[in-house]
């Protein structure tokens, strides 16, 4: 961590006022896919992770699309031609204002390069470029006539509004705000219980899937089997004492109390498969019906992993 460093990227980002407005500062946790962050802001995030790993070489795509015009000032001022001076960085944008400032311009037509040259030589060229530069300037001008003599109270406005925190519907680039009740992040730890937890899961098991009759029929059956196999047993050891029991005898009782326990044997297991299917479906649907009624912030608080684990 150089803390020197790391200043210099957020506020070459701008990324500063944003800060100051997160209840936790630059601890507060982006949720997945930056969900609960504005485009601008998950822009300049980006650009500012970039900015700190001190590359040598940047690839740019676009990375003022989602800002206004004043911070993408800010972003190409500081960031681009002041943090980034040292470096090689290949700027992909749409924006023309910026273009004076560059050292090398490629004009891409279709997928390919008509044009390619430095500001002046591309304006002298008398080509595509020059129109998109002049088209750039009378929007320009033609904005500044229509807001007239409130131009300078628009833009005392804007001065004022990038010094505030707002909630999001006031915002011009739309930033979300991250703000919640004081001293909670966005994704709480996940609830483990470690060690003996009773008998309670067993009974949520039983009692969601509204299984008691199948849980009675299968500790009965159990109790039949034990009772038969305890039988089998006995049997064998009384017979063996009556001296004229034929073998016939002997095997075929035998073989009678064997069929009969295998009969409850196959009663437990198929009640029991009967039990788990119904609570596996009481569970299922539960955590379908759950996750569909879900308020959006449980799913911008809670990683999509867990909610597939479970």
């Amino acid at each position: 961590m150089d803390a020197d460093k790391y200043d210099k990227a957020i506020k070459a980002c701008a990324l500063d006022k944003d800060i100051n407005c997160f209840d936790h500062g630059d601890l507060t946790e982006i949720g997945q896919r930056g969900i609960n962050m504005s485009g601008g802001q998950k822009q300049r995030i980006q650009l500012a992770r970039a900015v700190y790993n001190d590359a040598d070489v940047y690839l740019l795509d676009d990375p003022f699309s989602a800002v206004d015009a004043h911070t993408a000032s800010v972003l190409f001022n500081d960031c681009v031609m002041t943090a980034l001076e040292k470096k090689t960085v290949i700027l992909v944008t749409h924006q023309v204002e910026f273009l004076s400032q560059v050292d090398r311009i490629l004009v891409m037509e279709g997928g390919q390069i008509t044009q390619s040259g430095s500001y002046e030589e591309l304006l002298m060229a008398g080509t595509a470029f020059e129109q998109l530069v002049n088209a750039h300037r009378d929007s320009i001008t033609a904005l500044g006539t229509l807001n007239g003599d409130g131009g300078g109270e628009s833009q005392e406005t804007a001065a004022e509004m990038s010094n505030r925190c707002y909630p999001t519907k006031q915002i011009s680039e739309g930033e979300s705000s991250v703000k919640g009740p004081s001293g909670i992040q966005l994704t709480q730890d996940e609830e483990i219980e470690i060690g003996d937890v009773g008998w309670k899961p067993f009974m949520d098991y039983v009692s969601i899937s509204k299984g008691f009759l199948y849980l009675s029929l299968i500790i009965l059956a159990q109790s039949m089997f034990s009772v038969l196999r305890v039988a089998s047993s006995y049997w064998l050891a009384f017979a063996i004492q009556i001296p004229n029991i034929t073998s016939s005898m002997l095997i075929g009782v035998y073989s009678g109390i064997a069929t009969l326990s295998a009969v409850f044997v196959f009663f437990r297991s198929h009640y029991g498969a009967h039990l788990g299917l119904k609570a596996s479906k009481a569970f299922s649907s539960g955590l379908i019906n759950s996750i569909f009624r879900a308020p959006m912030f449980f799913f911008d608080s809670t990683p999509v992993g867990r909610i597939l684990t479970r």
